[in-house]
C-alpha cells in the first residue's frame, strides 16, 4: 500500500507543478503558453529546434530549447529574461547579425506567446 501511494504521488507531483508554470510564464511574458506551442509550430521553429511539447520539433541546425527556461543566457550572449527572449525570437539578426537563426517577422504576440511556452519548459 504506502509503495502504491508513493508512486501515485510521483505521478501526480509532476503534474500539479504544470498549472504553477504556465501561470508564471504567462506573468513574466504577458503571452499565453498553450498559443506559443501552436505558434511555434506554426512558424516552423522545430525545422531547426527540438522543442519539448511541439510535435515535429526535432530540428538539429540551432540548440535545443529543453529546459530553455532554466538557462542563463539566450543566443550565449543575452541574460535569459522575457523582454529579451521576445526580442530574440522577433529580431536575432539584430541581436547577432549572421546568426543561423532568420528573422521570421513573428508578431509582438506571437513573440509573447512563444515566451511563454518557452518558459514552461524547465526541468
Amino acid at each position: 500500500m504506502k509503495r502504491a501511494l508513493l508512486l501515485l504521488l510521483a505521478l501526480l507531483v509532476p503534474a500539479a507543478c504544470h498549472p504553477q508554470d504556465d501561470r508564471t510564464a504567462r506573468q513574466l511574458t504577458g503571452g499565453e503558453p498553450d498559443r506559443g506551442r501552436v505558434a511555434l509550430r506554426a512558424y516552423g521553429c522545430g525545422a531547426c529546434h527540438v522543442v519539448p511539447g511541439v510535435r515535429g520539433a526535432t530540428g538539429l541546425v540551432g540548440p535545443p530549447l529543453t529546459n530553455i527556461a532554466d538557462r542563463l543566457y539566450l543566443a550565449g550572449q543575452l541574460p535569459n529574461t522575457p523582454d529579451n527572449m521576445r526580442r530574440w525570437i522577433r529580431e536575432p539578426q539584430k541581436i547577432e547579425s549572421g546568426t543561423a537563426m532568420p528573422d521570421l517577422n513573428v508578431s509582438d504576440r506571437d513573440a509573447r506567446d512563444m515566451a511563454a511556452y518557452l518558459y514552461t519548459l524547465r526541468e
